[in-house]
């Protein structure tokens, strides 16, 4: 991080700012989807265990994205404050543990009323099907149809703001514990943050 200030500062300073995007993300999600871990892997620390707390925030880099998120915690109690939080965030990041089939009722009610939520109805929604280098973890298709994501999402290329009818939804599979796809999934949702 410290040689991309560098290098944002000295290129501003010649007259050449690199464009950063800046944002507030809430991160959501069930007990041991992946949130914290998630938290830990971008901020380059080392992966933990996930541990149950309430409410973490802290200031993250990808690349030219820059955002403070807020990891809300995922048990039943912290889930009564999410809504609290709605205000004050310019988008959603939802995990899915996709290797726990037995809770994946659990996180599509906990979806369905995040996407019904008028206080989020132009947010943009990032949904992370995390932990598909465990056996037997849902595929992309099984997570579409069963979250009933089909025509409702934009598209993971880039796709104006303009030219989406609602709210940015898009899914991306993941695994935080190997480092690949949240990557994208960040990417997609950097353009629809103001």
């Amino acid at each position: 991080m410290f040689i991309w200030d560098w290098l944002t500062g000295v290129l501003g300073y010649l007259g050449m700012p690199l464009s950063v995007c800046r944002g507030r993300f809430a991160i959501l999600g069930l007990p041991n989807s992946g949130r914290h871990s998630l938290l830990k892997a971008t901020s380059e620390e080392h992966l933990i265990d996930p541990v149950a707390y309430l409410e973490t925030s802290e200031e993250l880099s990808i690349g030219n994205m820059r955002f403070t998120t807020f990891d809300l915690g995922g048990h039943s109690q912290a889930r009564r404050v999410w809504k609290d939080y709605f205000p004050a965030v310019d988008a959603i990041v939802f995990l899915v543990d996709a290797s726990d089939r037995s809770r994946l009722s659990e996180s599509r009610a906990e979806l369905d009323a995040l996407l019904t939520d008028e206080q989020l109805s132009a947010c943009p929604v990032l949904v992370l099907g995390n932990k598909i280098d465990k056996p037997g973890a849902a595929s992309e298709d099984e997570l579409r149809n069963y979250f009933n994501l089909y025509g409702q999402t934009t598209g993971k290329g880039k796709v104006a703001r303009s030219d989406i009818p609602g709210r940015p939804l898009e899914l991306f599979m993941c695994s935080v514990l190997k480092r690949q796809g949240y990557g994208e999934g960040f990417r997609w949702l950097a353009q629809y943050i103001d």
